[in-house]
């Protein structure tokens, strides 16, 4: 697993032993960010299930100003902080060490006033369906930490199917790859404040 692009283009990066984390491939990482090419120089991006924080860090790699990782399984964060040592990132960024729905409870709520993120990466396990819904169902509602315009992506199962609409956000595009599928949800105006 490496960087794609960018300011740590090429440097490789380490990954939880087993199959509980389930990094991004590089193809698809490849795939993700040109797509979101325009939108990521300056972004606030957060990286929701970020495991080793392979996508978050090629997010600051190609030139986003601030990412998010959230992740709360210790043998993850652990290889996160590693992945952010051996890359030499010591600033834009933070770590939350929680589980996502509670990030997302809290994040709007944030005080003097919540981080507005123009583009939102999640990839929960596989086999954990429910955080989907959970997920996806909170950045619908939540109201505050989503800019105007924001895009919400979502990895997958390319057999799992996700709902078209989660509360405000509902889905524009979906890209197929191999087993792995990404969806793109764009938040409503309404929403995103």
């Amino acid at each position: 697993m490496r960087i794609i692009a960018g300011t740590y283009r090429s440097r490789k990066l380490e990954a939880p032993p087993g199959l509980k984390t389930r990094p991004t491939s590089d193809r698809l990482r490849e795939t993700l960010f040109n797509v979101l090419a325009p939108r990521i120089a300056g972004a606030a991006f957060l990286d929701l299930y970020a495991g080793s924080g392979a996508v978050g860090l090629e997010a600051l790699s190609r030139g986003a100003a601030k990412v998010t990782f959230v992740e709360h399984a210790p043998e993850a964060l652990k290889i996160l902080h590693h992945n952010l040592e051996q890359l030499g990132i010591s600033s834009g960024f933070a770590v939350r060490a929680e589980r996502v729905a509670a990030f997302l409870r809290s994040a709007a709520k944030a005080s003097p006033r919540p981080t507005h993120y123009e583009v939102v990466f999640l990839d929960p396990p596989y086999d954990a369906a429910e955080e989907y819904a959970t997920a996806l169902g909170l950045l619908g509602e939540a109201q505050g930490i989503l800019a105007p315009g924001a895009l919400v992506i979502s990895e997958h199962r390319r057999k799992e199917t996700l709902d078209e609409q989660y509360g405000s956000l509902k889905r524009t595009r979906l890209l197929e790859q191999g087993d792995a599928a990404l969806s793109f949800y764009a938040a409503t105006s309404a929403q995103a404040e």
